[in-house]
């Protein structure tokens, strides 16, 4: 699976980039900004992507999220702030909030492997709050 990653901390950036590289997945961009996102979207369509809420340009990951999903690209939200999702969730899958854990990431990624595969056979871990909707969204 092509994974990107947008993330204005660099540390967690490269943290979540070496989790899903030993999950056997790529990383086909890694973006700060949703100028960079944009970008790296353009550039090499992924299969997911992470997406942080607020970013280097201001709390644009809404919008990053909302671009991903008109393009259908299913991702989730990875925040310290959870609550400043809309209730739609923007079209995203779902949320892992931060701090997040080693093996609750793991976890996550395992399960939204399998759904952006079509396998929905699995429970979703705990580390992940879906959306409403969430498995039908990626059906469609």
């Amino acid at each position: 699976m092509k994974v990107m990653i947008v993330e204005d901390e660099m540390l967690l950036a490269m943290e979540l980039e070496s989790e899903v590289e030993m999950a056997g997945h790529e990383v086909t961009g890694l973006a700060m900004s949703s100028v960079q996102a944009r970008k790296a979207i353009a550039t090499v369509r992924p299969d997911f992507a992470f997406v942080d809420i607020h970013l280097q340009d201001g709390p644009t990951g809404i919008d990053v999220g909302r671009e991903l999903a008109r393009i259908g690209v299913p991702y989730v939200f990875v925040s310290g702030n959870i609550k400043k999702i809309p209730d739609d969730f923007a079209g995203a899958l779902g949320a892992i909030e931060k701090p997040y854990t080693v093996n609750g990431m793991k976890n996550a990624l395992t399960y939204i492997s399998a759904i952006v595969a079509g396998d929905d056979s699995l429970e979703p871990p705990a580390s992940l709050v879906l959306a409403d909707d969430a498995a039908i969204a990626v059906r469609n």
